[in-house]
């Protein structure tokens, strides 16, 4: 069967959509689907079409460079010239979706929509989310199947796009790491926040409690990870508060796993104080290495303190509240168990499970792809 994934990032980047795809795309291939992926690069640097571990990614350019809207009309044409027998979209909210969404309609091919919901920094972008799905809903409703990566998630959008909850499927993103390497020892002292750099992530709810938590915890120390536009924020607030030598930010490039791996092993506390998420993959990663987590009580977020895998500290938590959350969970040395945790394979079989649902219940297509797909037809030279 060949299936194509279409969303607005993809490898080299970094997030939570793009580890899904790098996680179940090649599992997805090695049960024998043809994976192709169709995505973006605002940048013109990366490759326009490349093999990446036995998926084809192809990139179209889009718009503006300095901003998250992902604007890439190729994506209609490639859409629309191409052939296969499902398309997944990974992700709703930026302009590849209804673009993509779109040409997958007129051009009568099945497709199925991962939401992959998340938070955003703009107080714009987030006052016209309910706009933006009322648009989206004639297109979405088409869908041979909507997937939440959550119980939340699935309930918000059936209840937000007046969608009936049995269209709806979940599958929850795996958690799935290397084993730590030799001599990685929890550091007691040592907290990790891990994400993109944006305000709604809640790095800087963190950092505001460190003064307070390093009274309480002389050693304690924080480590951040990730890229975005909040980090000259961050470091401007790291520095008024004096913290420069408790407070590190770095970015672990998604291929290093091992780097990451190392340090969430080594960590006394993962910490995730988000405004929203559906179902974070970084507390997952954590989770799988069975570090404690602290994490803000709103959207999935709750879901997983509920399921007893973490704690959860109100969203309006001061600095002190903050740091003395902070401060017990150190201080608990908590032994986290053997977790039954989904993992990816488990993520794939059900991806796969629906696929051959909606395959199974219409014909497919099976013409031959050709240059369909190929933007080098389409995007002579990236002038568009």
């Amino acid at each position: 069967m060949r299936i194509l994934m279409v969303a607005a990032r993809c490898h080299p980047f970094v997030g939570g959509i793009e580890t899904h795809i790098q996680e179940v795309g090649p599992r997805l291939a090695a049960r024998g689907y043809s994976v192709d992926v169709l995505t973006t690069d605002p940048s013109g640097k990366l490759p326009i079409e490349e093999n990446v571990r036995g998926m084809s990614v192809r990139r179209a350019p889009a718009w503006p460079k300095e901003l998250d809207l992902y604007i890439a009309p190729q994506i209609y044409s490639a859409i629309r010239r191409g052939t296969w027998d499902l398309i997944h979209f990974q992700g709703y909210s930026t302009f590849v979706v209804p673009i993509g969404l779109l040409a997958a309609v007129r051009t009568q091919i099945p497709f199925v929509l991962t939401f992959h919901s998340g938070g955003h920094s703009s107080r714009l972008r987030n006052a016209v989310r309910g706009t933006q799905r009322a648009v989206l809903r004639p297109l979405v409703a088409k869908a041979a199947r909507l997937i939440g990566v959550s119980e939340f998630e699935a309930s918000f959008f059936s209840t937000k796009m007046g969608i009936p909850r049995e269209r709806f499927v979940v599958i929850p993103n795996g958690a799935a790491m290397p084993a730590a390497s030799p001599g990685v020892k929890v550091d007691p002292g040592l907290i990790v926040s891990s994400g993109r750099l944006e305000h709604y992530k809640g790095h800087h709810r963190v950092i505001a409690a460190m003064p307070e938590l390093i009274r309480k915890v002389p050693n304690a120390r924080l480590h951040i990870v990730g890229t975005g536009p909040h980090e000259g924020a961050l470091r401007r607030l790291v520095s008024t508060l004096g913290l420069e030598d408790r407070v590190t930010i770095t970015a672990i490039p998604g291929s290093e796993r091992q780097r990451m791996t190392d340090l969430l092993a080594s960590a006394g506390l993962f910490v995730l104080l988000s405004e929203y998420e559906a179902h974070p993959v970084a507390v997952m990663e954590a989770l799988s290495l069975r570090r404690p987590v602290l994490v803000s009580d709103t959207s999935g977020l709750s879901e997983l303190a509920t399921n007893g895998l973490c704690r959860a500290l109100p969203l309006n938590a001061s600095p002190g509240e903050t740091a003395a959350a902070m401060a017990e969970e150190l201080a608990a040395q908590r032994e986290i168990p053997d977790l039954a945790l989904p993992d990816w394979d488990a993520c794939a079989q059900a991806l796969s499970d629906v696929y051959r649902d909606v395959a199974g219940n219409r014909s497919t297509v099976s013409l031959p792809l050709d240059d369909a797909l190929s933007l080098r037809s389409v995007t002579r030279a990236r002038g568009g």
